[in-house]
């Protein structure tokens, strides 16, 4: 059982507490009355000076805000400590007119030496105490902050990324389209005319040889064309020229073509150490610019495109620029168009291999885009080949 001086002091203990809320609330316009009173109460119960710190010590504790500035608590701690005085005020007059009544001087005494010096290190404790949980309290709300922001950079990257798998999902569900309906229309309405071809073939065998040369003439020519169908799309998912003779022929190819379907023609100059590049490398180029002359064909309305790879100090500069409309680059960028995929495609391709990817464009300055990709090491300083793709 807690015995009748404990019961006291844990009295005086609450007492004291919600006096010195008070006396901080109101910013030391309580009545000093109100803390001596509780001092020399604290005498009358038979507690000395390190017990009444102790009591002020754990109020204070219970009493400062969690979240609050360094300057807030030091504030606190000022006034509480002026309150602690006068509470401590009925001990001192005790002692001095204990003194007086003994005929002894008011010089120190060595208990109340060593108590002033408790006393000093009980507030050097105190206010250690105070810094450090002000360190740890300030740690606290960085770190929560930190993790806060690392929580909404992730909810941002999930979402981002989800946008994009659904964009590329769309996409890739368009070109498959894309491709189905050509094979059907193209090669399939081919081979179904090459099948009547071969069916009215077999009858005139049997009856009449005269115009069977003609007719295998045709079928011939039907065959052709399917052939060139197949081979554009092998072209378009993987040109065997790029693996076989290198970057610049495969782009020489494909901007000739684009030339001819389209009647717009390009500048093409390039260096030809560029060959000496890794596979990746070469292929992450002619992807870029197989995608932006599609944006090209079909939002540019250029009359002229114009396409260099250079190199500088080590990298390799591809850079192409068309005279046709312009864009706002960043509201492409950060729309939810599926379209903007290409741009997205581009960049991903560029930086997959240690590059930089740029986009450039202004009304009546055309578009402009730039990849950078470092070398591989091979020589540099080679000759540029000039090449130019005509109507």
């Amino acid at each position: 059982m807690r015995s009748k001086s404990e019961g006291n002091s844990f009295g005086l203990s609450r007492r004291y507490t919600a006096a010195l809320q008070k006396h901080l609330v109101l910013k030391s316009r309580t009545n000093p009355r109100t803390a001596r009173s509780l001092g020399t109460e604290a005498m009358e119960v038979g507690l000395d000076i390190s017990d009444l710190v102790g009591i002020h010590e754990r109020a204070l504790f219970t009493l400062l805000p969690r979240r609050s500035s360094s300057g807030g608590r030091a504030g606190m701690v000022k006034l509480a400590a002026a309150f602690c005085v006068e509470a401590l005020a009925p001990f001192e007059i005790a002692r001095r007119a204990a003194l007086e009544n003994n005929g002894v001087s008011d010089r120190p005494s060595l208990t109340t030496r060593r108590r002033t010096v408790a006393l000093a290190a009980l507030r050097l404790r105190l206010r250690r105490e105070i810094d450090l949980r002000e360190a740890v309290q300030e740690a606290l709300e960085k770190s929560e902050r930190h993790y806060v922001q690392l929580l909404e950079r992730s909810r941002h990257m999930q979402e981002h990324l989800r946008r994009l798998s659904h964009e590329l999902l769309s996409s890739q569900e368009e070109e498959r389209k894309r491709i189905s309906r050509e094979l059907h229309d193209e090669v399939g309405q081919i081979l179904t005319a090459i099948n009547v071809k071969l069916a009215t073939l077999k009858k005139e065998a049997t009856v009449n040889t005269t115009g069977l040369k003609g007719t295998i003439s045709s079928t011939q020519r039907l065959v052709e064309r399917s052939m060139k169908t197949v081979h554009r799309f092998a072209r378009e998912l993987r040109p065997p020229i790029l693996d076989d003779l290198g970057l610049i022929p495969a782009l020489h190819s494909f901007m000739k073509g684009f030339t001819k379907r389209t009647r717009i023609p390009v500048d093409f100059t390039a260096f030809v150490a560029v060959e000496q590049l890794s596979g990746d490398k070469r292929t992450v180029l002619y992807r870029v610019a197989q995608e932006a002359f599609t944006n090209v064909e079909k939002h540019a309305e250029a009359s002229r495109v114009t396409v260099s790879i250079r190199k500088i100090r080590g990298v390799v500069h591809m850079e192409i620029h068309d005279d046709g409309r312009s864009f706002q680059v960043e509201r492409v960028l950060h729309s939810r168009r599926v379209g903007r995929l290409g741009l997205i495609g581009m960049q991903e391709r560029v930086e997959m291999v240690g590059g930089t990817f740029a986009v450039r464009s202004a009304p009546g300055k055309g578009t402009t885009l730039s990849a950078q990709i470092p070398c591989d090491g091979g020589r540099g300083g080679s000759p540029n080949a000039r090449l130019e793709a005509r109507k």
